[in-house]
């Protein structure tokens, strides 16, 4: 698979080139929006990695381009520009995924393969939901039986990644490196004390209890069944 990064920060773009290369990537890196449209154009690429802030073109003149050509790789816009306005613009010119720095190098990875294995036949969903519990993607909310939560950024980022992977128990390393983007040190207690945090905001004074500790592996957040 080919991928295109679009990124004008040295440091960034050799981290993102070499960690997708190591991952078995052919990548091509370029540090301008009008190269950037160019490579995008003619060189075949199966997802385009794009900033928005660029030198030249900016990354939203590129993507608009790139639909109006009728251009239809996946694409994945990685900016610091957080803000709610801004990842509704990104997907409403027809990005495909919208990934905010600084962010961890697994994740990434992680939407990267997504985007590739769904092509362009589907979207990506804006809310994720087990019960009545739901997460909003791009307006960064959480609701659960229609009550706000608030979360802290840490918590939020957690709470989306078992969601995403609900029903499957997490071990700490992996969510130590998709959330924390740190190497797991067994003699912290971290990931422990988020989940702590982040259950008594989910969990307390609800029903069903939704995030379970599978002792000895790790964390699941799942919607209990009745069985026979």
């Amino acid at each position: 698979m080919k991928v295109l990064i679009v990124e004008d920060e040295a440091k960034a773009g050799e981290y993102l080139q070499q960690g997708l290369q190591e991952a078995g990537f052919t990548v091509d890196w370029v540090n301008n929006g009008s190269d950037g449209l160019h490579a995008a154009r003619t060189g075949h690429h199966d997802l385009l990695i794009l900033d928005v802030m660029l030198p030249g073109l900016n990354g939203w003149q590129v993507l608009q381009r790139l639909r109006q050509d009728g251009h239809e790789m996946p694409v994945l816009f990685l900016t610091a520009r957080d803000e709610v306005e801004d990842r509704v613009k990104g997907l409403e010119l027809g990005a495909d995924d919208y990934l905010v720095k600084p962010f961890s190098f697994a994740e990434l990875l992680a939407r990267v393969r997504t985007l590739l294995r769904r092509g362009r036949t589907g979207t990506e969903p804006t809310t994720l939901q087990v019960a009545d519990l739901v997460l909003d993607l791009l307006r960064r909310r959480v609701t659960r039986g229609g009550q706000r939560i608030d979360l802290t950024a840490k918590e939020f980022g957690l709470l989306e990644l078992l969601m995403r992977r609900q029903g499957e128990v997490l071990p700490r390393s992996l969510i130590a490196s998709q959330v924390w983007d740190m190497n797991f040190d067994s003699d912290t207690n971290v990931i422990e004390v988020a989940v702590r945090r982040l259950r008594s905001k989910i969990d307390d004074g609800h029903e069903p209890k939704l995030i379970q500790t599978v002792r000895g592996m790790g964390y699941v957040l799942e919607h209990p069944t009745a069985t026979a």
